[in-house]
């Protein structure tokens, strides 16, 4: 499976089910703590449990003086994909991501042992009875789960704008007046 069609399936496949409450910081990094379930491909009737969280360097508006960077994603495990691919990609297509500095953090892969829709509902009671705000939750294509993770990444940045945005030129009255 080629870049194109990896993408494709990803945003094909991927579904957030529990969206991040808590807002990303527009002037600071920000922790982004996830779930990401697949299907197993191995064991049918399986769950393919990752956890782990994305560190967001600022995601503000503003663009940033570095160059796009993916670190954790684990590109080299998909065949023709890599950091600068998959960067090359997004940028081909004008995709761009305010911030460009993504450092993926897994903390544990495990299986689930029951299909998806159970491990959907288990981890969302047990995101709910903990009340956690911080956490989302999603699934994808076990093939290309990097993509989902950064499908689910761009959804919180685009859920963020209007308030970044505010922010911002609230930073910018204060210093100029």
């Amino acid at each position: 499976m080629d870049i194109q069609e990896s993408f494709e399936k990803a945003l094909k496949e991927t579904e957030i089910i529990r969206s991040r409450i808590l807002s990303l910081q527009t002037f600071m990094d920000t922790h982004v703590p996830y779930i990401l379930l697949s299907a197993s491909s191995i064991n049918p009737g399986d769950t393919v449990v990752r956890k782990g969280e994305v560190l967001v360097q600022k995601p503000s508006l503003i663009l940033p003086p570095n160059i796009p960077q993916f670190e954790g994603f684990d590109l080299k495990d998909q065949p023709d994909l890599d950091s600068d691919s998959m960067i090359n990609y997004l940028l081909i297509r004008g995709i761009s991501l305010p911030s460009m500095k993504y450092n993926n953090k897994m903390s544990s892969l495990d299986i689930f042992e029951g299909k998806l829709d159970e491990a959907i509902k288990y981890y969302g009671n047990h995101l709910q009875s903990q009340e956690n705000t911080s956490t989302g939750l999603l699934i994808g294509p076990e093939d290309v789960w990097p993509f989902s993770l950064l499908i689910f990444i761009c959804g919180q940045i685009v859920k963020n704008s209007s308030t970044d945005i505010r922010k911002l030129l609230d930073q910018w009255h204060r210093k100029n007046n």
